[in-house]
């Protein structure tokens, strides 16, 4: 069976690059959405989510918080704003991120419109990163 050619960069660099993908799970804009071998041409835009790489049984997962992806001849191409690989995650750190977003948004509640959607952007950010950890965590502690 055909195998899927991914590839993951930012701006800064190339995150991820494989040719023993089995399916790839990714946070599109009007929901998740599977690619399997053979997929038809797609080009599509990202939402802040979990990218999921299945190799067999095996699952690597990604926070990414938007971009694009490119689907064609068996190659996935994702363009991300950010991306990070579960293990580059500072769990502390996305916590941290988080209780800021929090008192963010809060704050933003009292201001203009545009201040709301930059700190639920951000709130969703730290989510997703905090979910990427813990899939981490449970895979780690499974005997």
């Amino acid at each position: 069976m055909p195998k899927l050619s991914v590839q993951v960069v930012t701006a800064e660099r190339e995150v991820l690059s494989a040719d023993d993908v089995d399916m790839v799970v990714a946070p599109g804009s009007e929901g998740e959405m599977g690619i399997l071998p053979r997929h038809a041409a797609l080009l599509t835009t990202l939402r802040p989510g979990v990218l999921r790489l299945k190799r067999g049984a095996a699952e690597e997962t990604l926070a990414v918080s938007g971009g694009f992806m490119q689907v064609a001849n068996n190659r996935v191409l994702v363009l991300a704003d950010t991306a990070e690989r579960d293990e580059e995650i500072d769990e502390q750190r996305a916590q941290a991120a988080r209780e800021r977003a929090l008192r963010a948004l809060e704050e933003a509640k009292r201001g203009p419109a545009p201040n709301i959607e930059a700190a639920r952007l951000a709130l969703r950010r730290s989510l997703v990163r905090l979910e990427v950890a813990e899939r981490r965590r449970r895979r780690s502690n499974l005997p």
